[in-house]
């Protein structure tokens, strides 16, 4: 069972990079996307890196019975996945022309 929950984390990690490819794909299509943005989105890699090897790193957790650094270890995994989330679709929306929720002063840091 514990192999099977990490396995399912790993396996959402997989489609987090795919969306992490997504974007950065789209934004090298542009012109008039910054370095800075690449960058970021370059960093998403890395964010996920961390997360499967604390996923990995849960399996023994569990097996220990170690419920608090269990608990931590999920938290900065959906922390990570979360920030990740966040930022890539707002830097998509601004990318497509739609931004919902940003605001001007915002909007124009992402891709300055």
């Amino acid at each position: 069972m514990v192999v099977d929950l990490v396995n399912k984390l790993l396996d959402s990690f997989s489609e987090l990079e795919r969306c992490v490819d997504v974007t950065r794909d789209v934004l090298r299509t542009r012109d008039d996307v910054s370095p800075d943005v690449l960058c970021r989105i370059n960093s998403y890699s890395e964010m996920v890196a961390k997360q499967r090897k604390l996923a990995l790193e849960l399996e023994v957790l569990i097996a220990e019975q170690n419920w608090d650094q269990v608990n931590r270890y999920v938290r900065l995994i959906n922390g990570y996945s979360h920030m990740i989330r966040q930022d890539a679709q707002e830097i998509l929306a601004y990318a497509m022309g739609s931004l919902p929720s940003l605001g001007e002063d915002k909007s124009e840091k992402l891709l300055a």
